[in-house]
């Protein structure tokens, strides 16, 4: 059993893009309340409120039903009102390293390398850990521009390298009705707008990389919902993972905690989770949020 699991773990990257969508499809969600019957869009995925699906704060497992006999589960997070604490975490250079978004790069990390052969960026989820260790029922969401075909794999690594669980919200892969890729900043600041709208209560750590335009994307969300951020934490890559991103090493911003949003919230950077965890904490813990 455990040469099997060894094996399946190990499986190349081109394998989570194999799959058939189910476009425009009834979905039967069974809750509390009973069935509910709704349409998956075009890219065969499921995106829907429900104002009061019966569920206690915390995880559950949901029935799914689809066309004919298919059937499936999912497991979904469900935050009660009174939560004020929660974690907005990219992926792609935050917890993971991918060295995105060099398309060659990006491919070969995508369909050829292992799962395996994936590193964990040092630190970062230890940082998570002792974030949450007085807000254990908090949410942690994690937006990517990652494709939703590499959710399987995205569970299993954060699983199997300590980061805590939380939803994903990831993108479709291929090309879209306007142009051949999609808009990953695009995807990010909607995605954050969404969890913004659908947790009004809860205030946010935002934590990112400056390898790609998180720095710009939490500032931005900083100043256009006050209130909301409790803190900004960025990972700064090192010179050579800014060539790999960039073709170039002038994308590096220079001096270790230098920048400062241009919001409300404080903002802090270090090159890895265990660097960036204690001027996270005293910026916390200035502004008494921090519990630990």
């Amino acid at each position: 059993m455990g040469r099997v699991a060894d094996d399946f773990l190990s499986q190349r990257g081109w394998r989570n893009f194999i799959g058939l969508p189910s476009p425009r499809s009834e979905v039967g969600i069974d809750l509390p309340g009973g069935r509910q019957e709704v349409r998956s869009d075009r890219g065969g995925y499921v995106d829907l409120r429900f104002p009061n699906p019966g569920l206690t704060p915390g995880w559950h497992e949901v029935a799914l039903h689809g066309p004919g006999d298919s059937h499936s589960s999912a497991r979904v997070l469900v935050v009660g009102p009174d939560q004020d604490f929660g974690l907005i975490s990219d992926i792609d250079d935050t917890v993971i390293s991918t060295s995105l978004p060099r398309l060659l790069i990006a491919a070969w990390n995508s369909f050829v390398r292992t799962e395996q052969a994936r590193q964990p960026i040092p630190g970062m989820a230890r940082m998570y850990q002792r974030l949450l260790a007085d807000h254990p029922d908090a949410p942690v969401i994690y937006v990517s521009t990652g494709a939703w075909n590499t959710y399987p794999f995205l569970t299993r690594f954060l699983a199997r390298h300590g980061y805590p669980t939380g939803p994903l919200l990831l993108t479709d892969w291929g090309p879209t009705n306007t142009g051949w890729f999609r808009s990953g900043t695009d995807h990010k600041r909607e995605a954050m707008r969404e969890v913004a709208r659908a947790f009004p209560n809860v205030r946010w750590v935002l934590v990112g990389d400056d390898g790609q335009h998180d720095v710009a994307l939490y500032t931005e969300f900083d100043r256009d919902h006050p209130d909301r951020v409790r803190a900004i934490a960025i990972r700064e890559l090192t010179p050579t993972e800014q060539v790999l991103a960039h073709g170039t090493a002038a994308g590096m911003e220079g001096g270790r905690h230098r920048l400062r949003a241009a919001g409300p919230a404080p903002l802090v950077r270090a090159p890895d989770g265990d660097l960036l965890y204690p001027p996270l904490r005293s910026v916390l813990a200035r502004a008494g949020q921090d519990g630990d």
